[in-house]
């Protein structure tokens, strides 16, 4: 266990669960997005639709959206800001059944276009866990440095992309394929033991049948 999740996040409070992890998932979500946001729709569940108001929930996700850490010093004043950037934004509660009382699903829409939707839950101390991407089942924390690709069922393609991390040394420390229909789109989450240089992004973004290539860096 690292003395960090037993003291917590270095974070703008008051809680750790409610707004330091609410915070990651909305920052995730930007990253997944790979645009500047203009509309987040977000739905609430649980514990975070009764009181993300008081626990300060609502500016907490608003801040990782806009870009910011947990320890922001802006993130009191995300939604003035959120305004001021011209970012449309909009909560209402959602009913998910077996999900975990801190969860949130963020759906972004880009100035350019692109459309992103992440579900996520605040577990405790400050830590997530993103439980789907874009309707496809995902499992990270974000603890680790973390690849996400979607890209086309197509045989090779897996093997393409583990042997460029290879090449680079890079050591994978977990792995996980969603593909909810056989040949159409599907996501690799990757767990890295290491970091990875814009080099090794840039070589996987040009593999064939690669859509994407979104590089999360450990909190």
């Amino acid at each position: 266990m690292n003395i960090f999740d037993i003291i917590g996040p270095v974070m703008i409070g008051p809680s750790s669960s409610h707004t330091a992890g609410a915070a990651r998932i909305g920052y995730v979500a930007r990253k997944i997005l790979a645009q500047e946001p203009v509309e987040a729709e977000i739905g609430l569940a649980g514990s975070f639709a009764q009181t993300y108001k008081g626990h300060g929930t609502d500016r907490a996700l608003i801040a990782g959206i806009l870009g910011m850490r947990p320890d922001d010093e802006r993130l009191p004043r995300s939604l003035e800001l959120a305004k001021e950037q011209g970012l449309r934004f909009s909560f209402h509660t959602v009913q998910l059944p077996k999900c975990h009382p801190n969860t949130a699903v963020i759906k972004l829409t880009g100035k350019e276009g692109a459309v992103a939707q992440v579900e996520g839950a605040s577990v405790g101390g400050g830590n997530i866990l993103i439980t789907r991407l874009n309707g496809m089942e995902s499992a990270f924390t974000g603890q680790c440095d973390t690849l996400i690709i979607p890209h086309r069922d197509t045989p090779g393609v897996i093997a393409t992309v583990t042997q460029a991390l290879a090449l680079y040394k890079v050591n994978i420390g977990n792995f996980k394929l969603t593909r909810p229909i056989k040949g159409d789109m599907a996501i690799m989450t990757i767990e890295l033991d290491g970091q990875l240089d814009s080099g090794v992004v840039e070589l996987l973004k040009k593999q064939p049948n690669v859509a994407g290539v979104v590089y999360l860096r450990a909190n």
